[in-house]
């Protein structure tokens, strides 16, 4: 992987903090003789481009944060409090978010970093080919020998179009591995088959002890479970006009990554959620469930929440860690929208201290009890039956699968004036090791 140093990531994520901020919509209104002077004396905005800046608005919001949610606890009922956190929690958020923001450009940057490794003549010629042909729609039999040529395909006549440019593949691969919370917790397994086949053992060996000149027992045979993740196929059919493809500064890898990452990102990150694993991978939220107590393979476990349709308490997250084994705890994060991180703040443990903490630095998250906090829109807000936290080791419970090579074929038919790509990558997805993860149920028994 190329060296890339700390600086120039942090320089290039600059540019990410001011949309973040810029995105999170109005800002509370409050009356100006109760406006606290954490809001008072930053503006969330300004010098968002630079990061010691709004690592120090973050730090100094927290403090202002504790002092006034204090107040609101002792208080009960006060609405001007009430109002008071409400905004506070809210700059909280959006400074985090910027800060998750320039953690996906020092992602997006280490992901792009091994391009050069790959980089050669006969990838070039392919690239040069591949815009000539999808530009003009020249040069189709070249393109098919030079995609075999630069070991792009095996197939000298593939169905359903092209290998896209290795440019544009990497750009697309880049986008998906920051905007897919997931995709940047999970293992990414790149395979040339339509499935991958993984077997695991759920059940291990009988064992005991022994004295030297004792029997030794037969032993069981370990039980083990076959699973299988297909590659389905995700497509998006960008289209262009006549005149845009015959302007010689129009960048055709350029649009066409622009066109196709965004979409792709969002297909994907929903469903490696919620996704029923029918024409699409299968999402985490989306397998059975059992109470901890009486978990088995092929389920999920959880822990409740306690209150019928809130989370109102630390205690049921410390008992979901605590019910995570030992072995996956190391590398273990926090997965859940932004909503519910927003409620957790306002939490505290039973000795009356605040387990959310924001970042420290840049390239770091959030922590909640010491563990990393990763945000997904796709997670479920807090409400009656529902699973809006995940808690566990990612990497060795959920299982991305990337066949190689993404595939456009080139349409000047479709609509008149227009060349429609239609452009398909195929992809998967599940869980891997059902013990690698729990959830939070919001349930009062």
């Amino acid at each position: 992987m190329q060296h890339v140093s700390r600086n120039a990531l942090v320089g290039a994520t600059a540019l990410a903090v001011t949309p973040s901020l810029a995105a999170r919509g109005p800002a509370v209104a409050l009356p100006a003789k109760v406006a606290p002077r954490a809001i008072q004396s930053f503006n969330p905005r300004a010098d968002a481009a630079d990061p010691a800046k709004v690592l120090a608005d973050l730090q100094q919001a927290w403090a202002a944060f504790q002092s006034t949610n204090d107040e609101r606890i002792k208080s009960k009922a006060d609405a001007v409090v009430d109002a008071k956190v409400s905004a506070i929690n809210d700059s909280i958020g959006s400074l985090q978010a910027a800060i998750d923001e320039m953690n996906k450009k020092i992602a997006a940057a280490a992901l792009g970093g091994g391009g050069d490794a790959n980089d050669t003549p006969d990838r070039r010629a392919y690239s040069a080919a591949f815009n000539a042909f999808f530009r003009r729609g020249a040069g189709e039999q070249d393109l098919k020998a030079l995609a075999v040529k630069a070991q792009l395909t095996r197939q000298s006549d593939p169905d359903g179009g092209y290998v896209v440019s290795p440019e544009v593949e990497q750009a697309i691969d880049r986008i998906l591995g920051t905007s897919s919370a997931m995709r940047q917790l999970a293992t990414v397994r790149p395979t040339g088959a339509s499935t991958y086949k993984k077997r695991v053992g759920v059940g291990g060996a009988k064992s005991g002890w022994v004295g030297e000149n004792e029997q030794r027992q037969e032993t069981g045979t370990p039980q083990l479970a076959m699973l299988e993740f297909p590659a389905m196929t995700l497509y998006a059919e960008p289209e262009a006009t006549e005149e845009m493809l015959e302007d010689a500064d129009f960048d055709i890898a350029a649009w066409l990554s622009d066109e196709v990452e965004i979409e792709f990102a969002e297909q994907e990150g929903l469903a490696h959620i919620t996704g029923n694993g029918d024409k699409k991978p299968r999402g985490l939220l989306s397998y059975d469930t059992v109470e901890d107590g009486a978990w088995g393979w092929g389920k999920l476990g959880y822990k409740i929440s306690g209150a019928a349709a809130d989370l109102t308490s630390m205690d049921p997250l410390i008992d979901l860690t605590t019910a995570l084994k030992q072995g996956f705890r190391p590398n273990a994060s926090w997965l859940m929208n932004r909503f519910t991180e927003g409620k957790i703040r306002k939490l505290k443990d039973g000795q009356g201290r605040y387990q959310w903490e924001p970042s420290t630095q840049v390239g770091k998250p959030a922590t909640l009890l010491g563990y990393p906090v990763y945000t997904d829109d796709n997670m479920p807000d807090v409400g009656a039956g529902a699973f809006p936290i995940a808690y566990g080791d990612f990497r060795r419970g959920y299982l991305i699968l990337d066949r190689r090579g993404i595939r456009v074929l080139r349409n000047p038919y479709k609509v008149s004036g227009f060349v429609t790509f239609y452009t398909t990558k195929r992809t998967g997805g599940g869980v891997q090791n059902f013990q690698a993860m729990k959830l939070l149920k919001v349930a009062a028994a």
